[in-house]
């Protein structure tokens, strides 16, 4: 007995040695790589064999193996690699594929809860289904439009952090889906009711919330599937996952414009729209997706740069310029548009939903005040990591 109790008290004091030794690589120690290409463990650790490389490894999982660094990106084992040629006719003569792996450098990491998750294939395939999606007017605005809508959805589902390998903006699409969801997302809804037992928080690129968001989607024909009954089919199905982001890219709701015709310049500013600061450029889809919070307050805002950092990125691989406006900072949201048009003599309810004013039932994220993400043990979103940046909200 004497034997084991003094074997279990040299266990505990070699363990209490590792505890307190300082965290040496990831999310833990400011996103450092470990020295001679050993693996970063879930915990923040460097080493060689499979507690630092296995579930949960950080970076350069493979690369100790020959697999090569940044972070294990092979996705061939887990089926979500693709194989689409090079080249081809609308989206994809403008993004290829190692287009595409180059601005989305990391989403495979192996830190990144969604690796593997998000393919080429899927991307084009969701493009194609919406007829003008990155291909309306010239090349330059074709270009434009895309490194937007990639912005957006990077800044979204981002695992970057300012000191990331290759920098903060090399890191979208590492997410697929909320980390530990506030609520259920449920609102009560006539026309698209809640289904027992689902939860409706933030899934895919562009983070889609709340029961009536779903229902709108789903009812969407490229879509055409009934997303309340299986919301989790968002971060099942790559290709409905994307889809759900060009569906809100795509759709107007007043008294929002589309993200699409703004950045095609097919959204001319009214009068109300000139006087509340809203110019034609890039920061009007942030005004779109998230004005409740970021816009209208001045600057900077770490969210609202982050979105701009994304898209300058972007914006310079496919060699096209910024345009003007590419923050919100001095926009008044269009929240307060919408409240206006509310109290005025000739607002009237929806008709599809009496009950609900339809700034209630905006498209897809920009109805999600108060969410809050808890940070996993990995590189996550700077929206997620911080309680400044951890609310994404409505309007």
């Amino acid at each position: 007995m004497r034997a084991v109790a003094v074997l279990v008290t040299v266990l505990a004091t070699a363990t209490f040695t590792v505890t307190v030794q300082a965290q040496q690589c990831g999310w833990q120690a400011g996103g450092k790589l470990c020295p001679g290409c050993l693996c970063c463990s879930k915990d923040g650790y460097c080493g060689s064999t499979d507690p630092w490389c296995g579930d949960g490894c950080q970076s350069q999982c493979n690369c100790g193996g020959g697999g090569g660094g940044g972070g294990g990106d092979d996705c061939s084992a887990a089926g979500g690699d693709d194989e689409e040629e090079e080249g081809g006719d609308g989206v994809a003569a403008i993004i290829s594929k190692s287009l595409f792996e180059e601005m989305l450098k990391h989403r495979n990491d192996a830190a990144c809860p969604g690796r593997c998750f998000y393919t080429y294939s899927a991307f084009i395939a969701a493009a194609n289904a919406f007829p003008g999606f990155g291909t309306t007017g010239d090349l330059e605005t074709q270009k434009r439009e895309l490194a937007a809508f990639l912005a957006q959805t990077s800044h979204e589902t981002t695992g970057g952090w300012d000191t990331a390998p290759d920098g903060p903006y090399a890191w979208g699409y590492c997410f697929k889906e909320e980390v530990n969801a506030w609520s259920d997302y449920c609102q009560p809804d006539p026309r698209w009711p809640c289904v027992p037992g689902k939860k409706y928080y933030g899934r895919g690129p562009i983070q889609i919330s709340w029961n009536y968001n779903y229902g709108q989607a789903g009812e969407a024909e490229p879509i055409a599937t009934d997303l309340l009954s299986d919301p989790d089919l968002v971060a099942n199905d790559t290709v409905v996952s994307f889809k759900t982001a060009v569906w809100f890219w795509m759709t107007p709701q007043s008294p929002k414009p589309s993200c699409h015709d703004v950045m095609t310049g097919r959204w001319a500013p009214s009068p109300n729209d000139i006087a509340a600061g809203r110019l034609p450029g890039y920061g009007v889809t942030t005004n779109i997706i998230n004005g409740g919070l970021e816009c209208g307050f001045g600057g900077p805002d770490a969210r609202v740069e982050s979105r701009i950092g994304f898209y300058k990125r972007y914006c310079d691989l496919l060699g096209v310029s910024y345009g003007d406006n590419l923050d919100c900072y001095n926009q008044r949201n269009f929240a307060a548009a919408a409240l206006a048009s509310a109290t005025s003599s000739s607002y009237h309810a929806d008709a599809a939903d009496p009950v609900t004013p339809p700034w209630h039932r905006p498209t897809a994220v920009s109805h999600r005040l108060g969410r809050r993400r808890r940070r996993p043990r990995c590189p996550v979103p700077t929206h997620h990591r911080w309680a400044s940046l951890s609310t994404s909200g409505l309007l």
